[in-house]
């Protein structure tokens, strides 16, 4: 298996969170052009933004978050060349469930569906870390 592999779902999250800020930069100038936005309120203050764009900011805040686990895990197992096909299954579905993830956070933002996907990267990251946990003890 070729280790180098498990950095394809890193970047694609990465890529995830670069767009994500590209599309904040958008939603943000298209509310700048239209008016309805207090500057000198929104530049300490995210309620000053109208709703479209506050769901890009939230989300960009949740990349900061577990994903940070996810960086680790995948280069714990690159490092101590303990890359499997589970692994990288797993890594593919959390990259994954987060692309549907921040797709359903800045356009419906309907929590039940959101919550039922970040559940499940969820578990993918316990999963990835009690394989972890197994490599260590070989």
């Amino acid at each position: 298996m070729n280790f180098s592999s498990l950095f394809l779902p890193v970047l694609t999250q990465i890529t995830l969170t670069l767009v994500m800020f590209i599309i904040l930069g958008l939603r943000k100038g298209r509310a700048i052009k239209a008016g309805g936005v207090d500057r000198n309120k929104a530049a300490l203050d995210n309620s000053a933004w109208p709703e479209d764009v506050v769901k890009v900011s939230n989300n960009i805040a949740n990349q900061f978050q577990l994903p940070n686990l996810f960086y680790v895990l995948c280069l714990f197992f690159y490092i101590t060349n303990s890359v499997s096909s589970v692994v990288l299954v797993l890594a593919w579905i959390y990259a994954l469930c987060r692309i549907v993830h921040a797709y359903i956070h800045i356009n419906s933002n309907y929590v039940p569906a959101r919550y039922r996907v970040f559940l499940i990267s969820c578990v993918t990251l316990i999963v990835m870390t009690a394989l972890a946990f197994a490599s260590l003890a070989k």
